[in-house]
């Protein structure tokens, strides 16, 4: 009678550990004169199986198979289906389609016989807070939206390979900022540095290449990020993604938790991206719990953080155009046109870019990551009301329209009167500025659902006699307590 493997293993360890065959027998779950012949014997289930050395059927693929072994011993790397539809078409009716199995396991078996040498994967000794190894994943596949706009984005993906914690946070691309931001959010998050910082060969975030050198150089700001952490800076070979194995393989199964989460949330929407990036936090912290034991042992093995976080914003001095914007990485930004001719300096970080003058800050936007601009109405809208003609062909012009009502009233009133909308709309921008943007674009939907035209001049009158009441005005509510004393009364008689 045969057994399994699970209970040779069990009756094995039994019986050798002391105990009697019957014991050991019962304990395995086999009858004793089973187990006393394997006992005997020596050899497991599989080892006494018989070898099934005969045949039930013809073989369905002994005609195509010598032309399958010359094809294998020619192209090795030829895959087993491709090779079978190949024959199959070559000669119809010299096997049977249904055969495709039998052909796989016999490509398989002539492969572990003749074959080439396979790769072999070779397993490394893991040092306790010796290194942590960072890389960037895309994470299109998750359908995150802000707002419900969709939101592009990678993931900068931090990994101790020791005990596996990892730490993640959102960015938007391969960047020296991302890197800087990433890798600090998780040696801060950790409490401590490792000796050791990993990365690959990515050139836009941790090399450059040189002229007439052969090798890849540090970036000057990646040894700065290096030398204040007190850390190594280590790299992987080109186009060796293996030996970045850790995080690379923790970059799946991080992304699979977060698919799981959000469909337990049951929306992949987020209010802001502050929400998102709180979010993902939640599921590595939750990652984390599991791999309390081999944490502890990691952190009894790193380096103190520094007092203070290296900068993670670039800062760069540009001048102000006569088209009120400033230019930060081929990008324009528009900035008050009182400034125009000055030079600003703007502190450029993963999120954002921020305007500053005499230490003043001027102007704040979201970091734009392709050539999008980003053009603040305010700042252009008193010139363009005086020059309601330039706004037709303004290369910005699609920048001013904040809201969608904005861009449905300058539709209506094209559609009403074509030569007089720019400036008619105009004036409904200057009025944004005045009453707030909030006030008149729901004024501008109350016209737009009524099917009227709307006029800077009527919609400027109702906002001026609508006063909205403020919270003092509000007389406070004081509840009649004897009221209660009398409900209280009835319920008791």
């Amino acid at each position: 009678m045969l057994i399994t493997d699970q209970q040779y293993q069990r009756l094995m360890k039994e019986y050798n550990n002391g105990g009697v065959l019957a014991h050991a027998a019962m304990k395995a779950g086999v009858d004793p004169k089973t187990a006393r012949r394997y006992i005997r014997a020596g050899q497991g289930p599989q080892d006494l199986k018989p070898v099934h050395t005969w045949r039930t059927r013809l073989d369905p693929v002994e005609a195509i198979w010598p032309e399958a072994e010359r094809w294998l011993e020619e192209t090795p790397e030829l895959e087993a289906k491709a090779l079978f539809e190949h024959l199959l078409s070559e000669g119809p009716g010299r096997a049977d389609g249904r055969a495709l199995r039998t052909f796989q396991r016999r490509v398989t078996h002539w492969r572990r016989k003749h074959g080439p040498p396979r790769e072999v994967c070779f397993a490394q000794v893991r040092e306790p807070g010796h290194s942590l190894q960072f890389d960037w994943t895309h994470a299109e596949e998750l359908g995150i939206t802000i707002g419900g706009v969709p939101y592009p984005h990678l993931l900068a993906h931090a990994v101790l390979p020791y005990s596996n914690w990892e730490w993640a946070v959102p960015c938007m691309s391969e960047s020296v900022l991302s890197l800087k931001f990433g890798v600090q959010e998780g040696y801060w998050r950790l409490g401590g540095v490792t000796r050791e910082l990993q990365t690959d060969q990515s050139s836009t975030a941790t090399h450059q290449l040189k002229r007439g050198e052969s090798e890849r150089g540090f970036n000057v700001e990646y040894l700065a990020l290096c030398e204040h952490l007190k850390v190594t800076p280590i790299t992987i070979a080109i186009k060796c993604p293996n030996q970045n194995g850790d995080v690379e393989s923790a970059q799946g199964h991080l992304k699979r938790r977060l698919k799981q989460h959000l469909l337990l949330r049951r929306s992949r929407d987020f209010a802001s991206v502050a929400d998102y990036a709180a979010f993902v936090v939640k599921i590595c912290t939750g990652i984390n719990a599991l791999r309390k034991a081999k944490i502890a042992e990691e952190m009894a093995c790193l380096r103190p953080l520094p007092r203070s976080r290296f900068p993670e914003a670039d800062e760069v001095t540009v001048r102000v155009s006569c088209y009120c914007t400033a230019r930060v990485k081929n990008c324009a930004y528009s900035v008050p046109s009182r400034l125009i001719g000055a030079f600003v300096q703007a502190h450029v970080s993963e999120a954002e870019v921020s305007f500053h003058y005499l230490g003043e800050t001027v102007a704040t936007y979201p970091r734009s990551h392709g050539q999008e601009p980003r053009i603040n109405y305010r700042h252009v809208i008193d010139s363009l009301v005086r020059k309601p003609g330039a706004f037709a062909r303004y290369v910005y012009r699609e920048e001013l329209f904040p809201r969608p009502a904005f861009r449905q009233a300058y539709d209506r009133l094209k559609v009403a009167e074509e030569c007089k909308a720019s400036g008619r709309y105009l004036r409904l921008l200057h009025l944004a500025v005045e009453f707030g943007e909030d006030r008149v674009a729901g004024a501008l939907g109350a016209f737009l659902r009524q099917g009227e035209l709307p006029l800077a001049d009527v919609i400027e009158l109702g906002l001026r006699e609508a006063t909205p009441v403020r919270p003092v005005d509000i007389a406070a509510f004081t509840p009649d307590l004897s009221l209660y004393d009398s409900l209280i009364s009835e319920v008791a008689s």
